[in-house]
């Protein structure tokens, strides 16, 4: 080995080492097994020893349920058949593993894409991600769904510079995309965008004719039923089990029959915007107690509406259960707040929480105050998020100027790349728009385009090593 290739070894395992200690040290010492964790790990544990996808119910056989699709809990259950039910730490280990050859492959695509120095930085940048590797330590499906995405676009590049037919390109992409889509069911914004990509592909003049290549076009279709060809038993398992259609999972996580409180959702939406209502007031209806004083003034506009307000929390904090009669009262308080602005309901509060979830500390996994901007008795604790959002924005600054760089010097050959992380990109934040609650996790999806992009900023414009493709 030269020592130019010893070199070379150095700075792709010097980073995945310190990004391997990093994801260790979050395992440690910040592991999540709490909440959304719990619900899948029941799903896995029951589907394993009783054959049912569901809860436990006490004494009784699990009761069935769709409330999340089986992508994630099918992970699981291989991790608890080979290394002992519920044994979480072997799940965040796997995960481990699984995030740094994420990092590898987008490193690897941006190597193709703009040369041997942006692959270096990409691969510093994602491996170091603090945000990224933090939910390596959390049994959730957002390191699972940056593979996918990682594995997607680095497989339509691939593919791109082959004959475009049925190759193990193609079948990666679509391993990836119907893979994402059974973790998270928005991820089919994803499947939406590669394949559109793949399709303009698929249609572009040949070398040889100036027609368009129509014949070409049926490997994308092929992709396309494969990518949904996974939901069909899904899809009638729930037919069979709840004699409803339901290919993905529902919007508000619950089963046939259950309530869905519209109208405490609706009255949520007037007024919300951070993390910490979230999880102070969102998480807790119907089933907990909600404390006025856990409610920003935003969301009073008079002071009969806050007297209004505070009366039908305290009906509610009686039982902590969602009623009928209560949404109605819910709705009602919503009705009068849209009517008094609507522009704030329509617009400026889902822009407030889109860019609360890209943009305020990522510090959800940590013992961090959700009101961290208060020094209070930990001066520490609010620095040091200051410091997280800092570099939060430091990243998102890093990719914008890649894309500025990457868009100025042409795309060329790449056109297709950059048109599906664009859509990916756009049609994500177009879904944020209309959530209810806001959570950081959301735009984690935006990390991996960030990594790519924000290797360009370091490469050379004459790298030898740059792809031919985008030379043409």
């Amino acid at each position: 080995m030269t020592p130019r290739q010893r070199q070379l070894w150095l700075w792709v395992a010097l980073p995945l080492l310190l990004g391997l200690a990093l994801r260790l040290w979050f395992i440690a010492a910040m592991a999540r097994i709490d909440g959304d964790t719990l619900i899948y790990g029941d799903i896995a544990r029951n589907w394993l020893e009783h054959g049912v996808y569901g809860f436990t119910q006490a004494g009784i056989v699990p009761r069935p349920t769709l409330i999340r699709l089986p992508g994630y809990p099918l992970f699981l259950l291989v991790c608890f058949r080979v290394f002992g039910v519920e044994h979480y730490t072997a799940v965040m280990c796997v995960q481990c593993v699984i995030d740094l050859l994420t990092c590898l492959l987008a490193s690897a695509l941006a190597g193709r894409l703009f040369g041997r120095r942006a692959a270096m930085a990409a691969l510093w940048l994602s491996a170091l991600c603090p945000f990224t590797a933090s939910y390596a330590a959390a049994p959730l499906t957002e390191t699972l769904s940056l593979a996918c995405i990682v594995l997607a676009l680095y497989g339509l590049e691939r593919w791109r510079q082959t004959t475009r037919g049925v190759n193990r390109w193609l079948w990666a992409i679509m391993f990836a995309l119907a893979y994402a889509l059974l973790l998270r069911p928005e991820q089919a914004l994803l499947a939406v965008a590669v394949l559109a990509a793949m399709f303009w592909l698929a249609l572009q003049p040949s070398s040889s004719e100036g027609t368009l290549r129509w014949r070409a076009a049926w490997p994308v279709v092929l992709a396309a039923v494969c990518v949904l060809l996974p939901l069909v038993p899904w899809a009638v398992r729930n037919w069979r089990t709840f004699h409803v259609i339901q290919p993905l999972a529902p919007r508000y996580a619950t089963d046939p029959g259950e309530m869905v409180p519209l109208g405490f959702q609706r009255w949520y939406r007037t007024w919300a915007i951070d993390f910490g209502s979230t999880e102070d007031v969102y998480w807790n209806y119907d089933g907990a107690d909600i404390d006025i004083d856990d409610i920003p003034t935003r969301a009073f506009d008079s002071e009969s509406q806050y007297q209004q307000t505070d009366a039908l929390l305290a009906d509610y904090n009686r039982t902590d259960s969602a009623t009928p009669a209560l949404d109605e009262r819910f709705e009602n308080l919503a009705d009068q707040r849209i009517a008094d602005d609507p522009l704030r309901y329509y617009v400026t509060l889902p822009v407030a929480r889109l860019l609360n979830m890209m943009f305020r500390p990522r510090t959800e996994m940590m013992p961090i105050p959700l009101d961290w901007w208060r020094r209070g008795p930990h001066p520490g604790k609010a620095l040091f998020a200051a410091a997280y959002a800092a570099l939060n924005l430091a990243y998102f600054v890093l990719g914008g100027i890649g894309f500025w760089l990457w868009r100025r010097r042409k795309w060329d050959g790449n056109s297709a790349l950059a048109g599906a992380m664009i859509a990916f990109a756009v049609l994500r934040c177009a879904v944020l728009l209309t959530l209810d609650n806001s959570e950081p996790r959301y735009t984690l999806e935006f990390f991996p385009l960030i990594f790519i992009l924000a290797s360009v900023v370091f490469a050379r414009t004459n790298d030898d090593r740059r792809l031919s493709s985008c030379r043409s």
